[in-house]
């Protein structure tokens, strides 16, 4: 089982959630946890440990000049536009090559080479014998956001339990993460701007086929406009995280709330059952 801990946008609070989430849960089960946030990585910031890292590469294009007739065919088949044929040299424009490998297929003169390219690293930490942390991180300056995702995500396809959290939006990023998960818990806020971005990931889930949940963070007692929403979109509000500057006063020191107040153990402990309870009665 796969569960997204997400959001519409970034500062949400959902790395509280996840990281919270994750640790509660592992005291009676095996999980792990994966921040799929691969250009800014931050779970582990909650997490002590030496990773095992393992680099990610991915496979590009190299034109053997002594090959190639300048024929076009691999830059009309590219829709990235990684690949410009001039009269005499092809440019490859590696950030826009998404690596799908159409342009071998299409090269008639095998003139096209497969060169690795790095752009990034899995860093993997077995924190304890139930409690496994894998981390995305992608290059500094490379833009192949969605490679590092994938690369996460097939390594971890495997276990049997998994929390993701997601990287901020609902862009490509976002959808590599929740594509064929279980359940997606989407982390808000109590205001218009919380509702907006909500929305705007829940319409996105629906096209998925991607079950939701809610969670009001930063609740000030006055969440009437995601309580209206979630009721009209026939969405459950799993939990509310109070506006509580004790609670930022321990995530700001680089704690776990659940560890350190056990009164948020055992309501991140029933979270952890209402969700696991909600995404196996959708399977």
């Amino acid at each position: 089982m796969q569960i997204v801990i997400a959001s519409g946008k970034g500062g949400t609070g959902k790395t509280t959630i996840s990281s919270n989430l994750g640790y509660v849960l592992s005291q009676s089960k095996k999980i792990t946890i994966a921040d799929c946030d691969v250009e800014e990585p931050n779970l582990g910031i909650f997490f002590t440990c030496i990773p095992q890292i393992r680099e990610i590469h991915v496979i590009v294009p190299h034109v053997d000049e002594n090959a190639c007739l300048y024929c076009g065919a691999c830059g009309e088949f590219c829709r990235f536009g990684a690949l410009t044929v001039l009269k005499d040299r092809v440019l490859f424009f590696p950030q826009l090559c998404h690596s799908c490998g159409g342009c071998f297929r299409v090269c008639p003169h095998e003139a096209l080479e497969e060169n690795p390219a790095l752009v990034g690293c899995i860093e993997t930490c077995n924190l304890t014998d139930s409690l496994t942390l894998v981390t995305g991180r992608l290059r500094e300056g490379d833009v192949r956001t969605t490679a590092v995702i994938h690369a996460v995500r097939d390594q971890i396809k495997d276990d049997s339990l998994v929390l993701l959290d997601a990287p901020p939006g609902t862009a490509c990023p976002f959808i590599e993460t929740v594509d064929d998960t279980s359940l997606c818990v989407l982390v808000t806020e109590p205001t218009p701007f919380g509702l907006h971005d909500l929305s705007v990931a829940v319409d996105v889930l629906d096209v998925l086929h991607i079950p939701v949940a809610v969670i009001i963070n930063r609740s000030d007692g006055n969440d009437d406009i995601i309580e209206e929403y979630c009721l009209k979109r026939n969405l459950p509000i799993l939990m509310k995280v109070p506006l509580d500057m004790a609670l930022l006063r321990i995530q700001n020191n680089g704690s776990l709330i659940s560890q350190v107040d056990p009164v948020w153990f055992d309501r991140f402990s029933i979270l952890g059952d209402q969700i696991l309870a909600y995404a196996g009665g959708l399977q």
